[in-house]
């Protein structure tokens, strides 16, 4: 049985634990974040997880997306990114999950101008 206190500390919000650092925003002004304490550097690969809120949400047919979370891997001397893992939320808060996404290989490619991706490799390459 988890102690009352680690019971209340995880029923918490996201966005209260503290746990995303506000990167920038995108070019259709949504909001983007980096788990600080997932940063790591191996062989001038920068992996991070990052999470973007959708301002307004993105309809879909699994309802309305809220914001998304991205396990991600930025090689900066080539400017490319390489996706493991996705997930969209439809309540980040409640954990309610609409997709959720798991590349067995990823594959490096350009991060699109003004995109989640761009913003991220801006600020985890900068020099």
């Amino acid at each position: 049985m988890l102690p009352p206190l680690l019971v209340a500390a995880l029923s918490l919000p996201v966005h209260a634990q503290g746990r995303w650092k506000d990167i920038g925003k995108t070019s259709s002004g949504n909001s983007v974040y980096v788990d600080p304490r997932s940063v790591k550097t191996v062989n001038g690969i920068v992996t991070a997880r990052v999470r973007v809120r959708f301002e307004p949400p993105v309809q879909t047919p699994q309802g309305a997306w809220t914001t998304s979370q991205h396990l991600a891997m930025f090689d900066c001397a080539k400017s490319t990114i390489a996706v493991k893992e996705s997930v969209y939320y439809i309540n980040e808060k409640t954990n309610k999950v609409a997709e959720r996404k798991v590349n067995a290989q990823p594959g490096y490619g350009p991060a699109l101008k003004g995109s989640l991706s761009q913003v991220a490799l801006d600020y985890l390459c900068k020099k």
